[in-house]
């Protein structure tokens, strides 16, 4: 009996410091490096840099890379020297965050041996961080352009991962209003944010129409925005329709969602094109082409931060026993998970920074630019729609099969 209570005893002022750790301030979360929620601000420091370095390889590295023989059998000559730089400070960034992923997947306890990995051991992946960021630089270019045709996969599992984190989050919110106990106040708050939801996609239409579809010419653009536009319809019609009752809000939402995507491809059309007079406006570098490329930046480190610690959408079966209820001593976020979305977003990056093509030379200051990064966000828009649309009519489909299964 003695053991037992001294064990629980023991449990609980662990468990105690530990909610006094998530608590207090940052210094003290810094000070006890031992602990999971301060771990995701330092990982996120992490890619912000690796971030950072990938871009001064390609505007800036071309001289150094150029004195590294290795490099001088680069396909594509000097263009793509940068390039390479870029797929190879994603692949250290791949391998840290990879080798994270492998030591850390199935954590689920707090003051194990993983979870201290995961929190603590700062000093030996200090080591470790700058030592896989170097090792790709001594790899031949074969293996790093082959790397940059996997990328595109990789790329492609992060936007998927972040569409349905996105949509998640939509249907949460959505949910939360529903659950109030103001049921008439928050019937208001809800028409008061989707009415102004759906005044800036209209907005966004329309502007989107005056700067990238200026005459009858610019059919692909007029494509693109008038199909987002019957989205948007599409959506709102079958959230409305009486077996499905999503309400206004979440329709209202992806909308802005899809016009922002449907904004940021046309955007990423190559400089130079008729119909993109904004690209041809911010054709030379200044000051505000500069703080775009830094708000997209830190932008894409924020959407990979929050997506890894967004693992809960993910978890389709929960025990019954335990759903509703977390145990003190559970992780506080699926730390496998965050570490494999760094993973993929290191690939996502590394796509931004060379507009999805190997062989493509980019500008200095630019990022996400060129006909394959529009195809990839046009695509991605269409996939979140479907996603969406099949979160809404999955229920009824399912259950009608389950009728249908049980009535023969």
């Amino acid at each position: 009996m003695e053991t037992g209570t001294s064990v629980g005893t023991s449990g609980r002022s662990r468990n105690d410091s530990y909610e006094a750790i998530k608590n207090g301030s940052w210094f003290s979360q810094f000070r006890n490096g031992c602990n999971p929620w301060m771990a995701r601000y330092v990982y996120g420091l992490i890619f912000l840099i690796a971030n950072l370095l990938a871009w001064a390889a390609r505007d800036y590295g071309r001289r150094a890379l150029k004195e590294v023989t290795k490099f001088k059998n680069c396909k594509g000559g000097e263009n793509c020297l940068g390039t390479e730089g870029v797929l190879r400070v994603s692949l250290g960034c791949f391998l840290f965050y990879f080798v994270m992923f492998l030591s850390t997947l199935g954590t689920s306890k707090t003051h194990s041996s993983r979870d201290k990995w995961h929190s603590g051991w700062w000093s030996a992946k200090l080591i470790m961080w700058p030592a896989l960021t170097i090792i790709p630089f001594l790899l031949p270019s074969t293996i790093i352009q082959l790397y940059g045709e996997i990328a595109h996969f990789g790329a492609g599992v992060f936007l998927l991962i972040q569409l349905i984190s996105v949509i998640s989050f939509i249907q949460w919110l959505n949910e939360c209003y529903q659950s109030q106990k103001d049921t008439e106040r928050c019937h208001v708050h809800v028409m008061l944010l989707a009415t102004a939801s759906y005044t800036v996609c209209i907005v966004g239409v329309i502007l989107m129409y005056i700067w990238y579809a200026p005459d009858s010419s610019c059919l692909l653009n007029i494509f693109f925005i008038t199909w987002t536009l019957f989205l948007i319809q599409l959506m709102t019609s079958i959230a409305l329709h009486p077996k499905v009752n999503a309400g206004y809000l979440t329709p209202a939402l992806m909308g802005l969602y899809v016009v922002f995507i449907c904004w940021c491809a046309i955007r990423s059309e190559p400089v130079g094109e008729s119909c993109n007079r904004k690209a041809a406006a911010s054709n030379r570098t200044d000051w505000l082409t500069i703080i775009s490329f830094v708000v997209a930046l830190l932008a894409m480190v924020i959407a990979t931060f929050s997506t890894g610690i967004d693992s809960q959408c993910f978890q389709f079966k929960k025990d019954v026993n335990t759903q509703g209820e977390e145990e003190e001593d559970d992780v506080p976020y699926g730390y496998g998970f965050f570490h494999f979305v760094f993973a993929t977003g290191a690939m996502y990056f590394a796509m931004l920074l060379i507009g999805w093509n190997t062989h493509h030379p980019m500008k200095k200051w630019t990022i996400d630019v060129g006909w394959t990064s529009t195809w990839v966000r046009i695509v991605n828009e269409w996939l979140a729609v479907c996603v969406y649309i099949w979160m809404l009519v999955a229920p009824i489909v399912l259950k009608s099969r389950r009728q249908t299964t049980s009535g023969t």
